[in-house]
């Protein structure tokens, strides 16, 4: 392992799930890493490490991004959503509660990617067809559920935010 010295480290602080955090790391530390590693965020899961599978994504300034392709030096200064970040005040995200009531998680491998994808659809779009959905799923894959499930949860909090619901802009009923 090649060790690099203290002053190669570079300064970064972001604000995760509300919180800040700063801290030193190195250059070419990923993203996901440093969620994992140094922030014990671990409910960010790390698949291919090729941006492929999409268990890895984040909200980094509202924008799902796979972690696993960003160096942590590029989230400085940006806001941070994982999927520890959904729960309010003990409660779940409705796209968590979703799931649960689809059936659209098995493993959960995937269930954080495809949940922090799915927040950022459901900001943009309540109005959203089957086949937007499906276009969202292709970024990830799924090897125990066969998205019926993923597709029904998603559908479901769009239609409650469709016919009114009151959301804080994240899904989350206010």
């Amino acid at each position: 392992m090649i060790k690099v010295s203290s002053r190669e480290m570079v300064e970064v602080r972001m604000k995760i799930n509300g919180q800040v955090y700063e801290e030193r790391v190195e250059p070419r530390k990923l993203l996901s890493d440093f969620l994992r590693e140094d922030c014990g965020l671990t409910g960010t899961h790390v698949g291919c490490e090729h941006g492929v599978c999409g268990a890895c994504t984040v909200l980094v300034n509202g924008s799902a991004v796979r972690s696993c392709l960003m160096f942590a030096v590029q989230a400085d200064g940006k806001e941070i959503m994982t999927v520890e970040g959904l729960a309010k005040n003990g409660q779940p995200h409705p796209l968590q509660e979703a799931f649960s009531q689809c059936h659209a998680l098995q493993c959960g491998f995937c269930t954080p990617g495809i949940l922090m994808s799915a927040v950022e659809l459901l900001s943009t779009d309540s109005d959203l067809t089957t086949d937007e959905i499906k276009e969202m799923l292709s970024g990830h894959l799924c090897r125990c559920t066969g998205y019926k499930g993923i597709i029904e949860a998603i559908e479901k909090v769009a239609n409650r935010q469709k016919e009114g619901e009151k959301t804080d802009g994240s899904g989350v009923t206010v």
